[in-house]
């Protein structure tokens, strides 16, 4: 469905051409035509001086929206412990179910993680739906999409946040495929949408030059994927109790399509983890060349930490896309975030404002980065950072 253009009240003005930010709009024969990439985001329709382009109104629901209640959130878990995005969405989600005044729930799965759950009732879930058995041992595409699916058809929940992670990007677009909703993929903020009182999904779009914000008006439940780190865990409240329902699991050997051979754990791996990394030292244009990197891989080494790159960088093909930090890149928030040779965009501060402690080193003393940076060092990048690798190596030697 694409919004209506009247040819008789068209005028050929063509300011709607300019104003859709999709290219959707040409003109023929001196008069405006809507093409097939039409998203009726009504950019046009308020830009016509004549009121010859109108939107078509939504559709009605494809389900009684009535009977959906709560929010929900899926808990990653690897190994018995509670991956760090799944707390992190409690928190969101906690705020969302109080605007909303709906109750919030963890959905846990997995063998023997029954433990699991005094955490996230801590982190502020009401209920935690549970479903265990050893074919949840691992992660299963065919099972949990299956165990979740089943869920959201017996309970109905309103809202469902899951991780934009490898499982979470996987997961997702399953279940609401299943469930006939839709998904809004790789968010970096949601509220609530005050005209409407539904989940506002917001995320880059366009390679990151525009933010979209998303609503789900006609079915359920709303669902979206979330970048780690976006928000802060909350604070745990051990005395919190909640409700803990057990669901059978209704999977079957036979629905699992895929078999686990080999878990392997690689040593390279932590130089770009960077969503879990409590340190990490990302290089931008003002590296160089990509053998400057060199000392950017050193110095996380030494740290411990992670190697982040901007865009920039990545671009160069100095780093593989998978070190990006930023708004088309990862999110982070690590603990020491040191940034050397980034001028401090504000496609890249978005991945990682929220930093306990932001070091920046640039040789131009009026960069951005140094608004966002807690200490600044004003100089060659290539000259401070053997100085700040020598340093560190002594003091760890002290240690």
């Amino acid at each position: 469905m694409a919004v209506i253009i009247e040819k008789e009240q068209c005028v050929g003005c063509s300011a709607c051409v300019s104003a859709c930010p999709f290219g959707a709009i040409v003109m023929e024969d001196d008069k405006a035509v809507v093409t097939d990439t039409c998203t009726v985001c009504g950019a046009c329709v308020d830009v016509c001086a004549v009121t010859a382009i109108t939107r078509p109104a939504a559709g009605e629901p494809a389900v009684d929206t009535s009977e959906y209640k709560g929010v929900w959130v899926y808990i990653e878990q690897f190994q018995g412990k509670v991956r760090s995005v799944g707390l992190e969405l409690l928190g969101q989600g906690r705020i969302v179910a109080d605007a909303m005044g709906q109750e919030l729930a963890a959905v846990l799965i997995g063998d023997d993680v029954a433990p699991l759950a005094k955490d996230l009732f801590a982190s502020g879930a009401d209920k935690v739906y549970l479903i265990e058995g050893v074919e949840y041992k691992h992660y299963s595409t065919d099972a949990y999409t299956i165990a979740i699916t089943d869920l959201i058809h017996t309970y109905k929940p309103a809202v469902i946040l899951m991780g934009a992670t490898n499982d979470g990007r996987d997961l997702g677009p399953r279940i609401a495929c299943r469930v006939g909703t839709g998904l809004t993929a790789d968010c970096t903020n949601l509220g609530i949408d005050e005209e409407s009182g539904l989940v506002a999904w917001t995320r880059p779009a366009f390679g990151g030059n525009i933010m979209a914000t998303i609503l789900c008006p006609n079915h359920r439940p709303q669902m979206g994927t979330v970048r780690p780190n976006v928000f802060k865990r909350p604070e745990p409240d051990m005395s919190r109790s909640g409700e803990l329902i057990r669901v059978a699991s209704k999977v079957k050997a036979a629905d699992i399509r895929t078999k686990l051979i080999e878990i392997l754990s690689l040593a390279d791996t932590a130089s770009c983890n960077l969503e879990e990394a409590e340190f990490i030292v990302a290089g931008g244009r003002g590296m160089g060349k990509p053998e400057n990197f060199a000392l950017i891989e050193e110095l996380a080494a030494i740290l411990g930490g992670a190697v982040g790159a901007s865009r920039a960088a990545v671009d160069a093909g100095w780093k593989p896309a998978i070190h990006q930090v930023g708004q088309t890149g990862k999110t982070v928030a690590p603990k020491v975030y040191i940034a050397c040779g980034i001028s401090g965009a504000i496609q890249h501060l978005a991945g990682m404002s929220t930093s306990d402690i932001i070091i920046a080193i640039n040789k131009d003393a009026d960069a951005p980065i140094f608004k966002s940076a807690d200490f600044g060092i004003v100089g060659d990048v290539l000259e401070v950072l053997p100085i700040l690798i020598e340093e560190i190596k002594k003091l760890k030697q002290t240690c």
